[in-house]
């Protein structure tokens, strides 16, 4: 059974749909938690020595941190709409409550640098449609250094139209000596439309020391400590969502990367394809008087 590939029914705590902590990926920074409230319900949570992001995959939640409050509007599900979301720093004590249930996503990472609480419009993140023809996919910008303070913590959403590919082509960033590439622990957390979906997710290295190709379903996790991660395939029919948690040593929040030099021409074929005119598949409200 491989270690960097988490079926959801491993990763489950109680009701919740994912509890993982770095000692559990083997690694030093990064972790995630999805929880799951029910009607009126409320959560208590303790950040400790973790920066995390309160996130709805699916609902609305009103975010106490340190006792102020937040009204986050989320999102019916995660492939229809974009959501906001708060930033909650170390040390601080969080509580989420939320009137209709939904599931909310709280990827973090642990850091020693304190910063304040935010609230992140989904008007404000950046959309972005990457690649083109069947590399075609939608990046949500959600917190990166474009638009949010933050010790370690970088996160983005990525969602791929059925039948195309993503985190393409094959790209890594475990490497400082290149001076290209930002040391970093990264989670993928799949979320596959569509009753008995699935997608495929490779992870390799150069040597061949790692190769690891999965069929993630939803609620899967697969972890990437090192080497070159791509494609992620969405089948004809299921459209795929992951959410991706980076942090690392450098506090700068650089998410700087390397191509697989047998791989890096595609970025360049892009220019000669039309790119997929069903992405952008999610959507966020923009601010008055911008189109």
């Amino acid at each position: 059974m491989s270690h960097l590939h988490l079926p959801a029914a491993r990763l489950s705590d109680g009701g919740d749909p994912a509890r993982l902590d770095p000692a559990g990926a083997g690694w030093r920074y990064t972790g995630l938690d999805v929880i799951r409230l029910d009607p009126g319900e409320w959560r208590e949570v303790h950040t400790s020595a973790r920066e995390l992001l309160v996130l709805p995959l699916s609902g609305s939640c009103t975010v106490e941190v340190d006792g102020e409050r937040f009204t986050l509007e989320g999102r019916r599900d995660v492939f229809t709409d974009v959501s906001d979301f708060v930033y909650a720093p170390v040390g601080s004590a969080v509580a989420v409550e939320s009137r209709e249930g939904g599931e909310f996503a709280l990827p973090y990472a642990l850091a020693e640098e304190r910063f304040p609480a935010t609230h992140v419009a989904a008007s404000q993140i950046a959309v972005e449609v990457r690649g083109a023809g069947r590399a075609t996919r939608q990046i949500n910008n959600l917190f990166t250094t474009g638009n949010s303070a933050g010790h370690r913590l970088a996160v983005v959403e990525v969602l791929t139209p059925p039948g195309n590919w993503s985190s393409y082509p094959p790209h890594k960033h475990d490497d400082p000596a290149t001076g290209v590439e930002d040391v970093l622990e990264e989670i993928y957390y799949f979320r596959i439309q569509g009753e008995h979906g699935y997608g495929i997710h490779r992870t390799y290295t150069a040597d061949g020391e790692l190769d690891e190709t999965a069929t993630v379903r939803d609620g899967d996790i697969f972890l990437v400590p090192r080497g070159y991660h791509g494609p992620c395939v969405a089948p004809p029919e299921f459209a795929m969502y992951y959410l991706n948690v980076l942090a690392g040593p450098n506090a700068e929040r650089a998410l700087r990367f390397s191509d697989d030099p047998a791989y890096a021409w595609i970025r360049g074929s892009w220019h000669a394809q039309e790119r997929d005119p069903r992405v952008p598949l999610a959507t966020a409200p923009r601010p008055e008087g911008i189109a």
